[in-house]
């Protein structure tokens, strides 16, 4: 089974980031390979309006290949919950969003450049933890070089 894979904005902009670039093209040649399927959702579209060119024209490339997933209120009232329990800023929102919006819709890895919020270990034990009271599977948060087949 091919695993569907949820690409927040960091990723999409570490394409163009000296840092995160090699690794994020690479991820990009697995999705068109077929080693994955690339997911993204209408948080991503909004938060890459006002992005640079390049960023944007890489987004509008991706979503050509990606499957589309919606925000809901089962994914805002998620998030919310990781905010609570988790005793996080609301600085926080956006990304529980992804994360809520991913496990909602039973993607099966989130990747992010962002290791202060998302790609972090404490926090993605939190993470799971909610999922599970809530019903909801954990979700395999990873950056992009982590889950390459190369």
């Amino acid at each position: 089974m091919i695993k569907r894979v949820y690409v927040d904005n960091s990723v999409i902009g570490g394409k163009h980031d000296p840092e995160f670039s090699n690794y994020t093209e690479k991820l990009f040649r697995e999705f068109r390979a077929g080693l994955y399927i690339p997911v993204v959702s209408n948080i991503t579209a909004n938060e890459i309006q006002g992005a640079p060119a390049e960023v944007i024209k890489t987004f509008n490339a991706l979503f050509e290949i990606a499957e589309a997933i919606e925000l809901n209120e089962e994914a805002v009232y998620l998030a919310q919950r990781y905010i609570q329990e988790g005793k996080f800023s609301k600085r926080m929102l956006t990304d529980a969003l992804h994360i809520a919006t991913a496990s909602v819709h039973r993607v099966d890895i989130l990747v992010s450049w962002n290791f202060r919020d998302v790609v972090n270990l404490n926090k993605i034990v939190l993470y799971h933890a909610v999922n599970l009271k809530m019903g909801y599977p954990q979700i395999e948060i990873r950056n992009p070089q982590e889950i390459l087949h190369e």
